[in-house]
């Protein structure tokens, strides 16, 4: 099969399972569960194309598959102890009670089939590395300590957060420890760098035209649904200012020294 064929079935994929998803939300009345497989959506949308890529080489596929399902199991996992027993995510309780009477179809396209949209754009790297047999080299290699890197941020900034809001104590108080203490937003710095690893096995494999999902990716995170959306709702927050000045808000570095 052609690369475009085996990228159009991902959608069909990725979108059928998203149709799922859309009526097991009707039935919860949970929108957010959305999020929950985000994660999971690229790892299937990955191994389809394992499965229809028998051309490619072996062990740049298993590099990149054993990567990618690290990754998406893991965030999966998190976002589904960090949602369990709480109630829909504030962004789509807005949306419902903006249109109480037709969100149960529009939830369809405005949440479910845009996400799907997205997940399956952003996964074209993860084909290109695959369909391609050019030899292992040098950016590949390279790619392992980008995702490490940004593996351990993500999964540290998750659960040392995770840790100090399971605390009474820390209500009200700002994060500031650990790898945040770097970063104002170590998980989605994190998420952006594993990103870019898997682009670059894309590009060892060829596959340089793919640059624009990193690009996506990293400008989701900082621009739009991650750090822009989160540090509105936090500024208001007793010592936030102050964290702000002294610590970056996505690459991480040392804190600035007060004046």
């Amino acid at each position: 099969m052609s690369f475009i064929q085996i990228y159009g079935i991902g959608l069909a994929i990725i979108l059928g399972l998203m149709t799922v998803l859309w009526l097991v939300s009707l039935a919860l009345r949970n929108s957010s569960i959305v999020d929950i497989f985000w994660g999971t959506g690229f790892v299937v949308a990955n191994w389809v194309y394992f499965a229809l890529t028998p051309d490619g080489l072996l062990e740049r596929k298993w590099l990149l598959d054993t990567l990618v399902t690290i990754w998406g199991l893991r965030l999966s996992l998190h976002i589904l102890r960090r949602n369990w027993g709480k109630p829909e995510d504030f962004r789509y309780q807005a949306w419902r009670n903006e249109n109480p009477r037709i969100w149960w179809w529009k939830s369809l396209f405005q949440v479910f089939g845009l996400q799907g949209l997205l997940l399956w754009i952003i996964s074209i790297p993860l084909l290109a590395a695959q369909i391609a047999p050019a030899p292992l080299n040098i950016l590949d290699f390279v790619a392992i300590p980008v995702w490490a890197i940004g593996f351990f941020f993500e999964a540290a900034g998750d659960w040392q957060l995770f840790r100090f809001k399971s605390n009474p104590a820390n209500k009200g108080e700002v994060m500031n420890r650990g790898v945040w203490r770097y970063t104002r937003h170590p998980n989605y710095f994190g998420d952006a760098a594993q990103w870019w690893g898997y682009f670059l096995i894309a590009l060892a494999a060829g596959g340089w035209w793919t640059v624009f999902s990193p690009i996506i990716m990293t400008t989701l995170l900082v621009r739009v649904s991650g750090v822009a959306l989160l540090e509105k709702t936090m500024e208001a927050r007793p010592g936030y200012r102050e964290y702000i000045e002294s610590t970056n808000a996505f690459i991480p570095w040392f804190p600035k020294r007060k004046k």
